[in-house]
């Protein structure tokens, strides 16, 4: 699913006032931190991820790994705070708390 950029816009503006609920640190992108996200996204659904990494090319490419492995969205990046996106699955029994525009 690619988000449009009027979807981005709305979920910035609902994100706005969110505080990132998972931290990468020091250990970088674990098995342990993607199974806490994974489980964290299909919660929430929009949620913010703070990175703590010296380099900005580390910084993206920990934020890339972990909109992947969670099958995620990148919504928006500002500094070290990445703000991620998934709808629930398909088949799921959750209902989405968020409703995006169409276009």
């Amino acid at each position: 699913m690619s988000l449009t950029e009027t979807q981005k816009k709305a979920l910035k503006k609902l994100a706005h006032n969110l505080k990132p609920v998972i931290m990468v640190g020091n250990a970088g992108v674990t098995a342990s931190l993607l199974a806490e996200l994974d489980s964290t996204i299909e919660h929430h659904e929009l949620m913010k991820v703070k990175v703590n990494a010296g380099e900005r090319d580390a910084r993206d490419a920990a934020i890339k790994r972990l909109c992947k492995a969670s099958k995620s969205e990148l919504v928006g990046r500002v500094g070290n705070i990445a703000t991620l996106y998934r709808a629930p699955k398909k088949g799921s029994k959750k209902e989405s708390k968020i409703t995006l525009p169409k276009t």
